[in-house]
């Protein structure tokens, strides 16, 4: 019986192995997965977007605070978030300002209240009729040290 080989089921099974693994281990491997990007909002500062509609300002690497202005006078509100934009209660700042400073008239200072659920500073004042030539000093006091910036007033 020249030329004829014999093979056995268990031979036959170690062949087939052989050629899976010589075909799948001379492969490139795939590239892996790209990692998925998280959204904008679970990265430290990667969203600057209004969410109640005012003007978004950073203090320091971990607070973000939301500073919504009402040219009428009778909505201001300030929200804080975290450097991911997680809502903060009210609560984490104290002593909130708002100094309207118009073109000729005198500054007018808001005092600030925290609203019935906690959530942000609200109060009101006068009209406001040249916002564009008008500004506002936002003043505030987190962690116990006083923080104040100079604001175009826009709604």
């Amino acid at each position: 019986m020249a030329g004829r080989y014999v093979v056995s089921g268990f031979s036959r099974t170690v062949i087939a192995a052989a050629l899976v693994c010589t075909v799948a281990c001379n492969k490139t491997p795939a590239a892996a997965p790209a990692a998925i990007a998280a959204p904008a909002a679970a990265v430290p500062h990667g969203d600057h977007n209004p969410h109640h509609g005012g003007i978004v300002m950073m203090k320091g690497d971990d607070l973000h605070y939301e500073v919504v202005l009402d040219p009428a006078g009778r909505g201001y509100s300030v929200y804080f978030t975290d450097a991911v934009r997680e809502e903060l209660p009210a609560s984490v700042a104290s002593t909130v300002e708002l100094t309207i400073k118009r073109p000729v008239a005198a500054d007018e200072r808001v005092q600030l209240r925290i609203d019935d659920a906690g959530e942000s500073w609200v109060g009101s004042g006068q009209p406001v009729n040249d916002p564009t030539k008008t500004t506002v000093r936002v003043a505030f006091s987190i962690r116990g040290e006083p923080y104040w910036i100079d604001l175009p007033f826009r709604k």
